[in-house]
C-alpha cells in the first residue's frame, strides 16, 4: 500500500513522532493497547495523526504508575466522563506525590546539613553551649523496658513519626533523665525524640534543649559510653557546674556512614546549671 494520504505514518514513523523506539509500537500493539488504523494484506501497520494524543495520554499515565493494563480497561471503555474522572484520579495522585518528594527534599537537606556541621567538628572537645529552644517530638515513656521491648519501641516511633509526617531527616536520639545519669545509667532512655525545626499546632512537642549544656563526642562501642561522660562531668567540676534535667544522645557518625562499629560517634549533650 502506497501513501495516499500524509496523515498516515507506517510504524517506524509514528514511533518516531512519538519519540519512542519502533518495538514500543509494536507491543501496544500487541497487547491490544494502540493498534494501527490500517493493516493491508502485506502486514504492514499504517497510523493516523490522530492517534498520536492517545499515545501521549497513555505515556502519560505509564509515567504517572499505572499500569498497562489498567490503561488497556480504560481504552476498551473510553467516554468523555471516564477520561475526566480518570484525570482527576491522577492529577490527586500527583499532588500526594508531589507531597511526599518535597518532603523527602527536606529530610535530605537536613541530613547534608548535619553532614556539613559534623566536617568541621572537634570531636575530642567538650564545650560549654548555650542552646536555644528546640522542639522535640517525643517517643512513648521507655525507661526501664527489657532490650526485646526496645525495639519494638523504636519500631513504634519510627511508624509514628512517618504517620504524623514528623520525620524531619535529624537523628533519633534517646533523652536521660537526671536521675538515671547520676546512676550511671546512661542508656536507660526515658523517650526517644526527634528534632522539629518547625512547629506544627496539632502536635505537642518538648521544648526541652533550651539552656546550658556541656556537649561532648564520644568514639566507638556504646558499652565505653561511660568513658566519655567521665571527661564530661570532671569538665563540670572543674567549671563549677551540676547536672540539670536531661541528658540527650544522638549519632553523629553510624553505620550509614561508617562501616565499623569502632567509629561510629555519639553526641552526648548534658544539660547543666
Amino acid at each position: 500500500m502506497e501513501h495516499e494520504n500524509s496523515k498516515y505514518f507506517t510504524t517506524g514513523e509514528f514511533a518516531k513522532l512519538c519519540k519512542v523506539n519502533k518495538q514500543t509500537v509494536i507491543y501496544y500493539d500487541q497487547i491490544g493497547l494502540l493498534s494501527p488504523v490500517i493493516k493491508d494484506s502485506k502486514g504492514y501497520r499504517y497510523y493516523s495523526i490522530r492517534q498520536l494524543e492517545l499515545f501521549i495520554v497513555i505515556n502519560l499515565l505509564k509515567d504517572l504508575g499505572m499500569s498497562l493494563n489498567d490503561i488497556q480497561q480504560y481504552t476498551q471503555n473510553k467516554s468523555p466522563e471516564e477520561f475526566l474522572s480518570l484525570m482527576y484520579q491522577q492529577k490527586d495522585l500527583l499532588i500526594q506525590k508531589r507531597k511526599e518528594l518535597e518532603k523527602n527534599e527536606q529530610i535530605i537537606e537536613a541530613k547534608i546539613k548535619l553532614m556539613e556541621q559534623a566536617s568541621s567538628l572537634n570531636f575530642e572537645q567538650i564545650s560549654l553551649e548555650q542552646i536555644s529552644v528546640a522542639n522535640l517530638y517525643l517517643s512513648r515513656n521507655i525507661k526501664d523496658i527489657p532490650d526485646e521491648e526496645f525495639v519494638e519501641a523504636v519500631s513504634d516511633f519510627i511508624t509514628e513519626l512517618y504517620v504524623k509526617e514528623l520525620d524531619t531527616g535529624y537523628p533519633i536520639g534517646g533523652m536521660t533523665m537526671r536521675e538515671e545519669v547520676l546512676k550511671g545509667e546512661y542508656t536507660n532512655y526515658t523517650y526517644l525524640y526527634m528534632e522539629q525545626p518547625k512547629q506544627k499546632d496539632s502536635y505537642t512537642f518538648h521544648p526541652s534543649l533550651k539552656g546550658y549544656y556541656l556537649i561532648g563526642y564520644h568514639i566507638g562501642l556504646e558499652k565505653d559510653i561511660d568513658k566519655t561522660y567521665t571527661r564530661i562531668f570532671a569538665e563540670m567540676n572543674r567549671l563549677n557546674l551540676t547536672l540539670g534535667e536531661y541528658v540527650f544522645e544522638e549519632y553523629i557518625y553510624d553505620n550509614v556512614v561508617k562501616n565499623r562499629e569502632e567509629e561510629y560517634i555519639t553526641k552526648i549533650m548534658v544539660h547543666v546549671i
